[in-house]
């Protein structure tokens, strides 16, 4: 098998969205990974997995860290059931010419205003009016979002008397409330991992503002009306004992009906302008020199620049 190179890896958007994995031990198999849980060996095709969810009991070697961060599939460390997100590590590109993209776009008022305009546009049908504020916007989102609730209600037979999740006390939620917070946690957890795969910041976020993930708020938002509350509705209705698991199985199924990283990488790039040749330019050799600031434009590192005329 040739040498792990990032470049002919599968794209972000062709990859499977995640795996997750609770009590079990992962380690390196040859050149990719493998569990051990109660059921025997299970090996993973990491070069195609865009995130790997551990949840509790779970081990990995250092050599299993080792091979997927080389294979660029993101880790993250969550609760039972995938519910609570504690950390992850990081992606594979190593430019950062689309995160500087990102932070000059979120900076500037006129288009920050014009990105966050712009995803409110792809949850409605058809045209926003121009002359809309971005408060009257999330007002127009807010009772779209409503209807649907509404709207799923009705088709599963499943009463919706509002979105209620206390951290503190998961039990004293109902079974809709769990199956929305269950679905929505793999949902950001994907979303996540296709930010930080395009070399882009969770923290820079448009419409979400202040928090380290306010970037995958607002990419997850515009896919819960046609993934996570319609799943949501119908495994509540479908009574199934072991909810959260059936959501994780039944939300994985939809991800890959809908290609959602396909869709995610696609709408990300039309959201911010952004050209996948301008990727990573360091994917042949990561730990290559990065490029130091000149007067007008960017030179290359790593150069000792004693002699230069001062």
């Amino acid at each position: 098998m040739n040498k792990l190179n990032l470049k002919s890896l599968p794209r972000l958007k062709d990859s499977i969205s995640y795996l997750y994995i609770e009590r079990g031990v992962i380690e390196r198999d040859d050149k990719s990974i493998c569990v051990f849980d109660e059921t025997g060996k299970t090996q993973i095709p990491v070069a195609i997995v865009t995130l790997l969810m551990l949840g509790p009991g779970t081990k990995i070697s250092h050599a299993a860290i080792q091979t997927t961060a080389a294979t660029g599939c993101l880790i993250c460390w969550v609760g039972e059931e995938s519910v609570r997100f504690y950390a992850a590590g990081m992606g594979e590109t190593r430019s950062a010419s689309f995160l500087i993209k990102q932070a000059q776009l979120v900076s500037n008022r006129e288009s920050r205003i014009a990105v966050a305009r712009a995803m409110y546009s792809m949850r409605f049908e058809g045209p926003v009016a121009p002359n809309l504020t971005i408060d009257q916007l999330r007002g127009k989102e807010g009772a779209r979002v409503r209807d649907i609730y509404l709207r799923e209600s009705k088709k599963y037979g499943v009463p919706w008397n509002g979105r209620s999740y206390n951290r503190n006390d998961w039990d004293c939620s109902d079974n809709l409330n769990k199956a929305l917070s269950s679905a929505n946690a793999c949902l950001y957890g994907v979303c996540h991992a296709a930010i930080v795969s395009l070399g882009l910041s969770p923290g820079l976020g448009f419409i979400h503002v202040g928090k380290q993930l306010s970037f995958v708020y607002d990419i997850a938002d515009l896919y819960k009306a046609e993934l996570t509350i319609p799943v949501s509705f119908e495994m509540a209705a479908s009574g199934d004992s072991e909810l959260e698991r059936a959501v994780r199985l039944r939300l994985r199924d939809a991800f890959r009906e809908q290609k959602i990283m396909d869709r995610i990488a696609n709408d990300i790039f039309g959201l911010l302008k952004l050209a996948e040749e301008q990727g990573d330019r360091f994917a042949n050799d990561s730990a290559a020199p990065g490029e130091l600031m000149g007067d007008d434009t960017a030179i290359v590192g790593g150069v000792n620049r004693g002699s230069d005329s001062s």
